[in-house]
């Protein structure tokens, strides 16, 4: 599926948007059709349209003087990273990320997260494309706090967030956003290098699978494209502040799940969970006085009021991610093998698949 990919033409912006504009009420019947609801689904499809109208390519973009020169010049470095990703880590060469699209806002997206009070298990909703995910996606912040609103009235645990991009998983060239652009060159190209690892490979029904995968990527291509310019390891404080940081959620996240399953009353479990958000943020000031200087970037977040919907996307994002370091390593760091065995993984059934990452992940443990 990949070397069709690489190698299929692609029509003009202008005859995508006339395609579109004559499939685009077919395809919404059909989502239309599905359980969700009509206002949900129509927001989703008006607001993809939108982005996708919104596209130019990047080079008319540069080579445009009356642009904004900052804008021009994050974007030829973009271009630098997108060729990169291409010709060096072996990610989908096709117009992904060549594209512009200016939206006017911060984010282009806001997902919403919920869980059951004593539960880490996301709520999930499924699509057509993408399968069942973690979230759900509003392209309106009002919208999405709405949607929050109404399933804390359920008694849910709810979190939502604004996303700078998202991939469609090669259905559609995605633009590089103008909310991706506040960021430096190398975050931009860390964003980039992420969302066609969602194209590169992608598998159905399980998030934690694909972010971790899609992160790992995105690691190790930074890494790469730092060595590429002739640049040092990374050994920013911040980023290891950050590493540091996602370890001590995991670790909370690992102890909520061993205290959910207990057959505790409510009221009990109630306090529990409490306390353990409590112990959460003491590690968190322990480590930040002691180890981090005082470096305080995180303390909005442990401060704000905590929930099991909050931590949900640092799992998601990083769970596997030692797992697929070690398969990286076992396949002596060549992309293509690598793609191989990731894909031999996804094609397992969903229990094999998640013991064969627990594999891995100890394995690289146990290397150090």
């Amino acid at each position: 599926m990949d070397d069709f990919i690489l190698i299929r033409p692609r029509p003009s912006l202008g005859l995508l948007d006339r395609v579109l504009r004559v499939l685009f009420p077919g395809a919404l019947f059909l989502l239309l059709n599905g359980c969700a609801s009509v206002s949900y689904y129509g927001q989703l499809a008006s607001g993809q349209l939108q982005l996708l109208r919104a596209r130019e390519p990047v080079a008319e973009v540069i080579a445009d003087p009356s642009r904004d020169q900052k804008l021009r010049a994050h974007l030829a470095q973009s271009q630098k990273a997108r060729a990169f990703a291409s010709q060096q880590l072996h990610l989908p060469d096709n117009q992904s990320y060549r594209l512009y699209a200016d939206i006017g806002r911060p984010f282009v997206v806001w997902n919403v997260f919920a869980t059951q009070e004593f539960s880490l298990t996301p709520q999930s909703h499924c699509f057509p494309i993408a399968g069942c995910v973690a979230y759900r996606g509003y392209y309106s912040q009002s919208a999405a706090r709405g949607e929050a609103a109404l399933l804390r009235l359920q008694g849910m645990d709810v979190s939502t967030g604004g996303v700078e991009a998202y991939s469609t998983l090669g259905w559609f060239n995605d633009p590089i956003i103008s909310s991706m652009m506040g960021w430096g060159d190398e975050r931009l190209a860390t964003l980039i290098f992420h969302e066609l690892a969602h194209q590169r490979f992608y598998v159905k029904d399980d998030t934690e699978f694909n972010e971790s995968f899609a992160t790992f990527v995105e690691q190790e291509g930074t890494r790469q494209w730092r060595a590429y310019r002739g640049l040092p390891p990374d050994n920013d404080a911040q980023a290891q502040h950050r590493d540091q940081f996602t370890q001590l959620i995991l670790n909370t996240r690992t102890r909520l799940e061993q205290l959910y399953a207990l057959p505790l009353p409510h009221d009990q479990m109630r306090q529990r969970k409490a306390a353990e958000f409590e112990r959460l943020r003491s590690e968190y000031r322990k480590m930040r006085d002691s180890q981090w200087a005082g470096d305080k970037r995180y303390d909005a977040w442990i401060n704000a009021p905590m929930n099991n919907a909050r931590l949900l996307p640092f799992g998601l994002y990083d769970q596997w991610v030692p797992a697929f370091a070690a398969l990286f390593r076992q396949t002596g760091g060549d992309w293509v093998v690598f793609y191989a065995e990731v894909e031999k993984l996804g094609e397992l059934p969903g229990d094999k698949r998640k013991a064969a990452l627990k594999t891995l992940a100890e394995s690289k443990i146990s290397a150090g």
